[in-house]
């Protein structure tokens, strides 16, 4: 069956019966061990050999997605061989822009030209892609599918690989604040959209393929671009898609906030008209049993970052500074024998690292999903309007059937997981 040109496609199996089940093994088979190629010629200037390369497929062409996608087209130990995006443009763009960058004679004897995709499954179902790159976000099946395969993953939360986000949580960890009390987290609130009229998809957009599992509604002018940020058919908004970077650090500086049990409650507001259905802004507070309190909210209401806030000093840190007070203790050198934590300064290169050592990178599977599960967690409390309770060891709301209710959507028919 050819999968571009037939009228009627089975959603969840690829050509050879490969499933979703699958494809979560295939987007964590990073850390397989390397597609072995005929090792015809040395790379030019230096680069591998086509045999001790990286072979990278790339699924989602939009903003992040090129992002990734491009780091790894300039890096000379990975190949890209695929890409994935429903619109044609994107992913035609993205074929020539990797067939040009592998056009040196070097490369000919082995380089068979790059795929361009409509379908994911096309990409996770071959046998000689070793890595799969994919803007998405966790979840519990993926940590057990890593795990249980033996894989590596590593999730976006690139600020784990910026040496001021490592400092300041090795503050925070090793007692330089004194007993941290209170970490603050602010990140960009979310927008509304206006409304737009239902009309055909355009030519060249796989539609189908762009909704995915989401329940199925009419295309129109906004959705398929970064307005999907703000619909929650297919995001929960900025509160969890900006928030997971901030609560990341949260978590890496204070892990306690992690460890058993929280008490979550805060408000929300949400448009009241148009295409856009989530928060645009929002102040939660969430505390441990031990009394540690995570205050999150959007920056119009406090400064963007993470803070950690101590009863002998505070730190702050963003992409942009790091920022504390007294200010000497960003003059401390943590000692020896004082808790160091993982050490990346490449996000990229970790990852690629990783995948030949097999060791985790320093965003494995677990930090992002419990980055995630957090904002998600902030994002119902808000919706309901009341206190809930998580556990984080059930990863279930305590004595809480309605917002147990909302951790999880129907897929639409015939997506399965």
């Amino acid at each position: 069956m050819d999968t571009h040109g037939s009228p009627k496609r089975e959603h969840h199996l690829l050509r050879g019966g490969i499933s979703r089940r699958r494809f979560l093994a295939g987007v964590a088979a990073a850390a397989a061990a390397p597609y072995i190629v005929p090792a015809s010629a040395l790379g030019a200037d230096g680069r591998p050999a086509p045999s001790e390369r990286i072979t990278v497929g790339s699924i989602g062409m939009g903003s992040r997605g090129n992002d990734h996608f491009s780091a790894f087209l300039s890096r000379g130990e990975t190949q890209v061989l695929a890409v994935c995006d429903p619109f044609e443009t994107k992913r035609e763009a993205a074929r020539k822009k990797a067939e040009d960058r592998y056009a040196g004679a070097a490369d000919k004897a082995t380089y068979k030209g790059c795929l361009a995709t409509s379908d994911f499954r096309e990409i996770v179902g071959r046998s000689d892609i070793d890595a799969v790159v994919v803007a998405s976000p966790e979840g519990r099946a993926l940590v057990e599918t890593v795990r249980r395969l033996g894989r590596v993953l590593q999730v976006g939360t690139l600020q784990r690989s910026d040496r001021k986000f490592r400092f300041a949580c090795e503050l925070a960890r090793n007692g330089y604040l004194g007993k941290v009390h209170t970490v603050k987290v602010a990140v960009p609130g979310g927008q509304g959209l206006p409304n737009a009229p239902p009309k055909p998809a355009p030519p060249g957009l796989d539609y189908e393929m762009w909704l995915g599992p989401a329940p199925w509604t009419p295309y129109n002018d906004l959705k398929c671009s970064f307005n999907w940020y703000f619909m929650r058919d297919y995001c929960v908004g900025w509160i969890q898609s900006w928030g997971v970077h901030h609560i990341d650090i949260a978590l890496w500086g204070a892990p306690s906030l992690g460890a058993s049990t929280l008490a979550v409650e805060g408000t929300a507001v949400f448009p009241e008209d148009g295409l856009g259905n989530t928060s645009t802004g929002w102040q939660v507070e969430a505390l441990t049993p031990e009394g540690l309190r995570l205050v999150f909210t959007d920056e119009g209401r406090m400064k963007h970052g993470c803070r950690f806030e101590g009863d002998k000093g505070w730190v702050h840190v963003d992409r942009g500074a790091i920022l504390a007070e007294p200010a000497s203790l960003l003059k401390a050198v943590i000692k020896p024998d004082e808790e160091h934590l993982y050490e990346s300064n490449d996000h990229h290169g970790n990852f690629l690292e990783c995948i030949r050592t097999r060791r985790d990178p320093v965003s494995a599977v677990e930090t992002g999903h419990a980055a995630t599960t957090l904002t998600i967690v902030s994002d119902i409390a808000t919706r309901l309007g009341r206190k809930v309770t998580w556990d984080w060891k059930a990863e279930r709301f305590v004595s809480d059937d309605a917002a147990n209710q909302m951790l999880r959507r129907a897929m639409r028919s015939p997506w399965n997981l």
